[in-house]
C-alpha cells in the first residue's frame, strides 16, 4: 500500500525533547509527523536536535499554522483520533487503519475540550492513577498499538 502507515499529530507541543522523541518513533514506524502551531520551542533548536538525532531524515514532517490549516490539509477520507485521559474508550478498541491520524495535546494541558468533543477520543490505560504519561511515551504506546493492529504483529 502507498502512503505512510500512520500520521502522528502533535497539537501545540511545548517541549522540544518530546517532539524529538516522537519523531524518532515516527521514523522507526514509517509514520508521518504533523506539528500544529504554536510551539513552545523553536523548531530545530539545540534541545530538539539532540532529541531527534539523525532520525528526522527518516520522517516526513508537516508543519501546520493552526488546527484549521491542519484540517484543510486532510484528505476527505481521513480518520482522526484524539487521545485524552478524559476519553471513555481504550485505544486497543479503536480498529486502526493504515493512514489514520493520532492526535495528542500539549504536555501541560492536553487537548482542549472543543477538540476532544469534535473527534472520536481514545485513552491509554493508566491503572496506577496519579499523573498522566509523558507525551512521547503516550504517542509511542498509541502508535505501536495502531501499527500492531494494522500490520497484524
Amino acid at each position: 500500500m502507498s502512503g505512510p502507515l500512520l500520521h502522528v499529530v502533535l497539537f501545540e507541543p511545548e517541549k522540544a525533547g518530546n517532539v524529538g522523541n516522537v519523531a524518532r518513533t515516527c521514523a522507526v514506524l514509517g509514520a508521518d509527523l504533523h506539528l500544529i502551531r504554536p510551539f513552545g520551542f523553536h523548531l530545530y533548536d539545540r534541545e530538539f536536535r539532540r532529541a531527534v538525532m539523525d532520525y528526522l531524515q527518516g520522517v516526513t514532517l508537516h508543519e501546520h499554522a493552526n488546527w484549521t490549516a491542519f484540517q484543510a490539509a486532510l484528505p476527505p477520507e481521513a480518520r482522526v483520533w484524539a487521545f485524552s485521559t478524559h476519553a471513555e474508550t481504550f485505544h486497543t478498541r479503536a480498529g486502526f487503519r493504515r493512514g489514520d491520524h493520532l492526535v495528542f495535546g500539549p504536555e501541560s494541558r492536553g487537548l482542549p475540550v472543543w477538540l476532544r468533543e469534535a473527534l472520536p477520543a481514545l485513552k491509554l490505560p493508566q491503572p496506577g492513577g496519579g499523573r498522566s504519561l509523558n507525551l512521547a511515551v503516550a504517542a509511542g504506546v498509541a502508535a505501536f498499538e495502531a501499527a500492531r493492529q494494522i500490520e497484524g504483529w
